[in-house]
């Protein structure tokens, strides 16, 4: 007598079926634009070079696919703040690093609005102390 034919774990996920399922929902997940205003690169002027790579890093890896999920470290910002921002980053040691953005969902855009560092309770963007 013939024994019945068991299909692996392997199969069924390698199967054509369960590839375009995954396929699907990956082509779902479009990444957002990142666009840094003109007064950004000042705001970097002012922030020490060895921390440049960890901002850029920090912004797409956060930034890039959930600009609008709220995390411990992402938050909407209360009123829009300076630099006509509505949501905030924070990254590094210490939450040392802000970034101020706003986001244009139409057109999937986030528009890096300012980069700034945080030494005690002072926030500084461009050299200059600013109050949130």
């Amino acid at each position: 007598m013939a024994r019945p034919v068991k299909k692996c774990r392997r199969q069924v996920l390698t199967s054509r079926s369960f590839v375009s399922i995954i396929m699907a929902i990956m082509a779902r997940r479009q990444p957002y634009t990142l666009a840094f205003a003109s007064e950004v690169t000042r705001h970097l002027r002012a922030i020490d070079a060895k921390h440049h790579a960890l901002i850029r890093e920090k912004i797409g890896a956060q930034l890039r696919f959930e600009p609008t999920i709220e995390t411990t470290n992402r938050k909407p910002l209360r009123q829009p703040a300076l630099f006509g921002a509505t949501w905030e980053i924070r990254f590094g040691s210490d939450n040392r690093f802000r970034v101020l953005y706003d986001i244009h969902h139409e057109n999937r855009i986030v528009q890096i609005m300012a980069i700034g560092e945080k030494q005690r309770e002072r926030l500084f963007i461009g050299g200059e102390e600013v109050q949130l």
